[in-house]
């Protein structure tokens, strides 16, 4: 064997070995030395490390007075390592069991993460987007100056945006198959409730395509013009003169 090829077999030994180290558990001493440094593998962003020293932590320090802190910790490495169910327990467990805990707020905020993570697309059932919004919304009204306010609103309003665009596409599809009241129901469901999310242009494009399928064609003009009027350089508005050409053409 070459010289060359034994100094490269030999960095390939230690990577290896590195690489093996990194995921050892650090020696122990003592339950808040472990907890000392499954907060600080946490903040490094070693989550998986962090995740099994606290749950050993979590199990057997039920009564320690920081073991809420723990449960926070564990539900966030779980919430960045993508495990939406496990976090989603934990926060629900430190909510139930510590409701009086400083973490408690930020858990409320958590939760609902954790429950959207869970959600799927669009096309799908949105059952977790609805758990999502729940979730924030319960939590706005019951930490109230919280830190995490603002950024709890703006994901409010991506998952009612989420909800908004489902409504939109389902009438889209009844607007497809010429089916004007169906549509009309899902589209007013957005106008209604969803007003303050991007779908509403879509929705109020909607409602007047749904008049053109029920005889009421001037209405759909007038609704239209409207739809170009409130939202001049978009799409949605390029969109409604084409149709409105087209109906008046007729």
């Amino acid at each position: 064997m070459s010289a060359s090829r034994r100094v490269i077999l030999s960095l390939c030994a230690l990577l290896a070995l590195a690489g093996c180290g990194a995921h050892v558990l650090p020696e122990i001493r003592s339950e808040s030395d472990r907890l000392a440094t499954a907060r600080r593998l946490h903040d490094q962003g070693d989550y998986g490390v962090a995740a099994e020293l606290l749950k050993t932590y979590t199990s057997g320090s039920a009564g320690a007075a920081d073991v809420d802190q723990a449960v926070y910790l564990l539900g966030d490495c779980y919430l960045r390592t993508k495990e939406w169910a496990l976090a989603a327990g934990e926060f629900e467990r430190l909510l139930k069991d510590y409701p009086e805990s400083d973490s408690s707020g930020a858990a409320s905020f958590r939760l609902g993460e954790a429950y959207f993570g869970q959600a799927r697309g669009e096309d799908f059932d949105q059952e977790f987007t609805i758990k999502a919004l729940d979730q924030w919304q319960s939590y706005l009204r019951g930490n109230p100056g919280h830190w995490l306010n603002a950024e709890a609103g703006r994901r409010a309003l991506a998952a009612r945006t989420r909800l908004a665009r489902k409504l939109v596409a389902t009438g889209q599809l009844y607007l497809k198959m010429r089916f004007g009241a169906p549509a009309r129901f899902y589209f007013q469901q957005v106008a209604d409730q969803y007003s303050d999310t991007q779908a509403k242009p879509e929705a109020d494009l909607g409602l007047a395509l749904a008049n053109v399928y029920e005889g009421r064609r001037d209405l759909a003009v007038a609704q239209l013009r409207e739809v170009e009027a409130q939202y001049p350089g978009t799409k949605t508005a390029a969109r409604a003169a084409r149709e409105r050409g087209r109906i008046e053409r007729r």
